[in-house]
């Protein structure tokens, strides 16, 4: 279990990575997503045929698994433009609402009962998100697309959950990066009549850091969030991503300098998730 948690916050520190790429990568949201999983479905039929991974799936299966790689795309579209129409601190802030979508989400999937505790640390988040969300009204849509964006991430993981119990995780991830790709390519270009852009084709720099997403935050990433699904909840997988705001943060101020645009309000904000956060990594250890 302790090689599962080990495993599960270095996917969060590669995940505090990715709204760097975001801020990066001139293209705009709905291109730079088609590009990632487009990259990452190569990279991942790469790795399954040079490690001679076997794939016996059957082709309602393929479909099925391809299905749940919808969500993370569009979830990942949503988090791009929450960072767009705002800022990085911002949108991977918003990310932290994950565990309280899950805490709703997850009995409804599953027809459990609710857990308290999941709903009162998932309150505690929502009510920073709420301090956050009104510390700067020119930000408040970029934070109404991260509270989208983190419904769709919710969803995905709670589906995944399932997955990674049959199937090995780098097979899933193929199949799930192709299904965004097929479906995200064949709404693109509604999507680019409504949002027109210049050229749909990235410079050589966009190149480098769409590789970099694709190969290391996108294909390493998943592939170890696959893997501790197998011995960790939803629920505190999805809470202990919370912790990617940290990194990210800090990244931000170092890259971005973004400490200037955030005040009072959004530390105590912040506060209040990496409190949650906390509280069910004790309440998870003692179980």
């Amino acid at each position: 279990m302790k090689k599962s948690y080990l495993v599960l916050h270095f996917a969060v520190i590669l995940a505090g990575f990715t709204g760097i790429f975001g801020k990066l990568i001139s293209l705009n949201e709905g291109l730079l997503v088609w590009y990632r999983v487009l990259f990452s479905s190569i990279v991942l039929l790469i790795v399954l045929k040079l490690f001679r991974i076997a794939t016996p799936v059957k082709s309602r299966e393929k479909f099925d698994i391809a299905k749940i790689g919808m969500f993370i795309t569009i979830h990942w579209v949503f988090f791009y433009a929450s960072i767009k129409y705002s800022n990085i601190s911002v949108g991977v802030v918003c990310y932290c609402l994950t565990s309280f979508f899950t805490a709703i989400f997850g009995p409804l999937i599953n027809r459990c009962r609710f857990d308290l505790s999941e709903l009162l640390l998932s309150a505690l988040t929502l009510f920073g998100i709420g301090l956050i969300f009104h510390f700067d009204s020119s930000y408040q849509l970029g934070i109404v697309l991260g509270v989208i964006s983190s419904a769709f991430a919710a969803l995905y993981t709670l589906y995944n959950e399932r997955l990674v119990r049959i199937y090995d995780s780098r097979v899933i991830n193929y199949y799930q990066m192709t299904g965004g790709t097929i479906g995200l390519g064949i709404l693109l270009p509604a999507y680019l009549y409504f949002f027109p852009v210049e050229t749909i084709v990235p410079s050589l720099k966009d190149i480098g850091y769409l590789i970099l997403l694709a190969t290391i935050c996108t294909v390493g990433l998943y592939i170890l969030f696959a893997e501790s699904l197998k011995r960790i909840s939803a629920f505190t997988v999805n809470l202990s991503f919370n912790l990617e705001p940290v990194y990210a943060i800090i990244l931000a101020f170092i890259f971005f300098n973004e400490s200037k645009e955030l005040n009072l309000s959004f530390y105590i904000g912040l506060l209040f998730v990496m409190t949650s956060v906390l509280l069910q990594t004790v309440i998870s250890y003692k179980k």
